[in-house]
């Protein structure tokens, strides 16, 4: 016999729900918030934010190279000899020296307003976009082997076979345009890919770890281009100098913007890279178990998936993105192999991974950030006699800030990441 559900209490004069009444619901908990509850949200989750923590750390880096730079000025220096005498002496002269620096890397990396003629005004930010491509190029190489949990450190020896073979068929070929530019990229992307796939064989069939095959590989190939640089194939004709000869013109990037730029056709052919990556891993059957292996390796093997051909898969992808930035760096600014053609591309690409936060867009932004730093450094060290190797200690500055995390929350005071609400009464009570 069940019991009679009873009738709710009504008091005189009210209804059930009626404002004002005992018997009124609370305000349903999905009820949209305020203007200034919006913004407090918005703020909340920005602060709580990784964007932002990666933001804080390159104004932190900036500031720490702006001390730096303040220390090394002469003039700085001789003013904190009696700086208790006057100490905005030292104080002016300290913000002058890092503005003056800062002012002529902005002059540098963006836009020159004291140059002679429009074109030399413009051309920093072309010089920037330049210096990016075989960086955002390198760097997506590495976040992609980070989303699969693996730690490509081998992206400048993978550079370094994809420009070989890039020059292999740009400069010993005689090509039309139409097939032979293509053909040298293709040629760069598979020598990349060749040499990042033994690391994931090498991974899936024996279990040897990819951060140390990839550091020994990267001598392998320093070695391998000094040696193919003595030999007839590489060597050019009637020097002694370890360098090859240039590539053909049909196998040469075209310039976008004229001969005045060195900008060329590599630059948005990075891009387009980079638009390939973003839709492999968020759109793609291929991205999403490569993407499961990453965070759960057990986990991907229970729910049928490979993980030895994923591990395979992502460094043939990852090595054929750093084969990308070789040919890019060859047949885009280089033109001709030497021993130097990788410079520190491959190790850039790290940092600029990680301050992407290895999202193609993120990778693609810190790539600009980095090239912008590169170039604006030339003309910093130029025009203030301040030494180019602080933009070495900036991105060092950021490398270890994006890697602690905690310090900058820290620093700034920003609240710890929330975790997921908990679902069950024991998780709520820990």
């Amino acid at each position: 016999m069940s019991t009679p559900t009873p009738s709710p209490q009504v008091p005189p004069g009210g209804s059930p729900g009626a404002p004002g009444s005992s018997g009124a619901p609370a305000p349903s908990s999905t009820t949209s918030p305020d203007a200034p509850g919006r913004a407090a949200a918005w703020l909340a989750d920005a602060r709580e934010s990784t964007w932002l923590v990666s933001l804080l750390a390159v104004l932190v880096a900036f500031v720490l190279g702006g001390l730096l730079i303040a220390v090394t000025d002469q003039g700085t220096r001789d003013a904190f000899g009696y700086f208790f005498a006057r100490p905005q002496d030292a104080l002016v002269a300290g913000w002058t020296a890092a503005t003056d620096a800062y002012g002529a890397m902005l002059r540098g990396a963006v836009f020159d307003p004291q140059a002679r003629s429009t074109t030399a005004a413009f051309r920093p930010i072309t010089e920037t976009l330049v210096v990016a491509s075989p960086l955002i190029a390198a760097g997506l190489a590495v976040a992609l082997a980070f989303r699969a949990g693996l730690f490509n450190i081998g992206a400048q020896g993978q550079l370094i076979v994809g420009a070989m073979f890039a020059g292999l068929v740009g400069f010993r070929l005689d090509l039309p345009l139409v097939v032979h530019l293509p053909l040298a990229v293709l040629a760069g992307v598979v020598g990349g890919a060749l040499w990042g796939g033994v690391v994931g064989l090498l991974r899936a069939r024996t279990g040897a770890h990819e951060v140390i095959v990839t550091i020994m590989l990267n001598y392998v190939a320093v070695y391998l281009l000094a040696y193919a640089l003595t030999t007839p194939g590489f060597q050019r004709e009637g020097s002694s100098n370890p360098i090859s000869p240039p590539v053909a013109d049909s196998a040469a990037f075209p310039l976008l913007l004229g001969p005045s730029f060195r900008l060329h056709l590599g630059f948005l052919l990075v891009l387009l890279a980079a638009a390939l990556v973003w839709w492999l891993l968020e759109r793609s059957t291929v991205g999403f178990s490569w993407r499961a292996v990453g965070a759960n390796p057990a986990a991907a093997r229970t729910a049928g998936m490979s993980v030895s051909w994923a591990f395979v898969g992502v460094m043939l992808a990852s090595g054929a993105l750093a084969g990308l930035a070789g040919a890019v760096q060859l047949l885009g600014t280089e033109r001709s192999l030497s021993g130097g053609i990788a410079g520190q591309i491959g190790f850039d690409a790290i940092t600029v991974a990680l301050l992407g936060r290895s999202k193609p867009l993120g990778v693609v932004l810190a790539g600009l950030l980095f090239g912008a730093l590169r170039a604006g450094g030339v003309l910093m060290q130029a025009s203030t006699d301040t030494p180019i190797d602080i933009v070495l200690v900036v991105q060092s500055v950021i490398v270890l800030l994006i890697a602690a995390p905690p310090l900058v929350r820290t620093v700034f005071r920003l609240q710890p990441r929330r975790r997921a609400a908990a679902t069950t009464p024991r998780s709520a009570a820990a």
